[in-house]
């Protein structure tokens, strides 16, 4: 096995938060109405993309009837609907929808990642929980000399921040430039809280997803 398939393995097989493992078995079995014929994931979602990527993608956490339920990260859900679009008009991904695990979604560059892989009640993990999958999170920057990155959300910023070891204010469209040329982006999360009031546009996240998709093509020209 590579180190970054012993890594997918490590985080589906991931105990570390019980209150999360309970929450997500629970969604799993309780199923929403819409998809009650669905086999439901229901453990820790592992990265998705390229294992080659010179991007990172950095998101909070799978979606409790999205990538908990589908087992890809950013996938039956409205946010995923959202990223992979962007990923598609940006030329980081082979087509713009990303419903099942199994629809043929290829990143070219890019993986994505999450703050937290187990869905957590209202969107909100812990901070013990945040922390206790900060080892994941560094597993996965150590995977890549990674030339960009982009945080969908202040959490993803922060962790982001805390793991290059750099200090920077968030804001959507927020960008730092590392001595070594890396470059950070910040994005308002594309949950549906942002997109159905209008505080992200599609002309907004595409505008940070494109500078984004830039410095990654850059690094691998």
């Amino acid at each position: 096995m590579s180190e970054f398939e012993r890594l997918q393995a490590r985080i589906v097989a991931c105990e570390r938060c019980p209150r999360l493992r309970q929450w997500c078995l629970d969604v799993a079995r309780d199923k929403r109405r819409s998809f009650q014929n669905d086999v439901y994931w229901g453990l820790p979602v592992p990265n998705f993309g390229d294992p080659q990527a010179d991007g990172l993608i950095v998101g909070l956490a799978p979606a409790a009837h999205g990538a908990n339920r589908t087992g890809r990260m950013f996938t039956g859900d409205r946010s995923g609907d959202w990223l992979y679009r962007a990923l598609h008009d940006a030329g980081l991904a082979n087509q713009a929808t990303s419903t099942e695990a199994d629809d043929g979604l290829r990143l070219k560059g890019v993986l994505v990642t999450a703050v937290c892989h187990c869905a957590p009640p209202d969107n909100k993990p812990s901070r013990d929980e945040i922390e206790n999958c900060r080892v994941h999170l560094a597993d996965t920057f150590a995977l890549r000399p990674y030339r960009a990155y982009l945080c969908l959300g202040k959490l993803a910023w922060d962790a982001t921040a805390r793991q290059l070891d750099v200090k920077g204010q968030f804001g959507h469209g927020a960008r730092l430039v590392l001595s070594d040329g890396r470059q950070v982006f910040g994005s308002y999360h594309p949950s549906q809280q942002n997109t159905f009031t209008g505080k992200l546009t599609r002309e907004m996240f595409q505008s940070v997803v494109g500078a984004f998709a830039n410095a990654v093509q850059a690094a691998s020209s």
